[in-house]
């Protein structure tokens, strides 16, 4: 076993307990912040899923990113830590602060405790949403050289509060980071292999997908990487010194239709798919239905917008070389089949 000791903020999240697979076959120890105690035992179930029993060299403490209790006692002794711990709003928040202050004031707060504790590097989860938004329609891939305009046009209180964050940690660790070093992981909608029922909103797509439960598909473009070489990238970027001051778009490729989605799991899944939808909707339905159903609310914006990212920097500085993107897809829906997530009954979809 490595030595090494690494926090994982946020190990009860889907990116988060992948990180801390990832780290453990490395064999590092690890420690991961969790808001109650009583998260323990369903973060070493989602933990057997993936196929590892930890035993003692994984820990638990007790922080909140709201509250500065407890972060010291976390990063205490740690030699880097992987801040993936995030709000997601499950639809449109009454007011952004719910959303942007946790998730910059969470983030200093790591900061601040992982420089005072002589943490040697940073990795902070951030996303595309923190490069891609609030632009006018790109002619080209976005790379890790653009930024996300928080007052540009469409933006929702998720996206500035991701922009707001990563802004918020290089801004620190320029004037205040001290020895501290700070890498950082862009991911593009996040998909693959469920371990348990907490998942991210982008898996609720595609069990939205294969329960049926959407009449047709918006004309949505959704970018796509799976959640393992999220969290391998999250490893390179911490242990690499090329990674030092940098950022990183997690991406498999171009971005898909939900059309092509659709057809992935219906010629790949068989009748486990059978429910999927195959019509794509015109806009003005899906702005009609998202004002009874929040979760559109946040799509709406992205309907028609076509916004690829490029994964060269990653897999140049630090030889990252992801899953397909049809791959990912298929491993979140097998997943969701083997633990029993999809609705067992109902007739097939149009």
């Amino acid at each position: 076993m490595n030595d090494e000791l690494v926090l994982v903020t946020g190990g009860s999240g889907f990116v988060g307990a992948h990180c801390i697979l990832r780290l453990l076959d490395a064999g590092y120890r690890v420690r991961t912040t969790v808001r109650s105690l009583e998260r323990e035992a369903a973060v070493r179930a989602m933990l057997r899923v993936g196929g590892a029993e930890p035993g003692e060299a994984l820990s638990f403490a007790v922080a909140d990113l709201m509250t500065d209790a407890g972060w010291p006692e976390a990063v205490a002794g740690c030699d880097f830590v992987l801040h993936v711990a995030s709000p997601f709003p499950p639809g449109v928040p009454k007011h952004e602060d719910e959303l942007v202050v946790p998730a910059r004031e969470g983030t200093l707060r790591v900061l601040r405790a992982a420089r005072d504790a002589g943490v040697r590097r940073v990795v902070l989860t951030s996303s595309f949403a923190a490069i891609g938004r609030g632009h006018q329609r790109a002619d080209r891939p976005f790379t890790e050289e653009n930024w996300t305009d928080p007052d540009g046009g469409g933006v929702g209180a998720y996206v500035r509060s991701k922009a707001v964050a990563e802004r918020a940690a290089w801004d620190f660790i320029a004037g205040e980071g001290g020895a501290l070093e700070l890498s950082v992981v862009n991911p593009v909608a996040v998909f693959g292999p469920v371990l348990g029922p907490d998942y991210s909103s982008s898996i609720h797509l595609v069990r939205r997908l294969m329960d049926g439960a959407m009449p047709g598909l918006p004309r949505l473009y959704v970018s796509v990487v799976d959640v393992r070489d999220v969290a391998d990238l999250h490893l390179r970027a911490m242990t690499d010194p090329a990674a030092k001051g940098e950022r990183f778009l997690a991406v498999a490729g171009d971005s898909m239709t939900m059309h092509e989605m659709a057809q992935v799991l219906k010629s790949r899944m068989g009748d486990a798919a059978g429910r999927v939808p195959t019509r794509v909707l015109p806009d003005w339905v899906v702005r009609l239905a998202s004002l009874v159903d929040p979760a559109l609310k946040l799509i709406v914006p992205e309907l028609g917008k076509i916004t690829n990212a490029s994964n060269e920097k990653a897999r140049r500085v630090l030889g990252w070389e992801p899953r397909s993107r049809e791959d990912a897809l298929i491993a979140t829906a097998e997943s969701l089949v083997r633990l029993g997530l999809l609705r067992q009954s109902g007739r097939a979809a149009a």
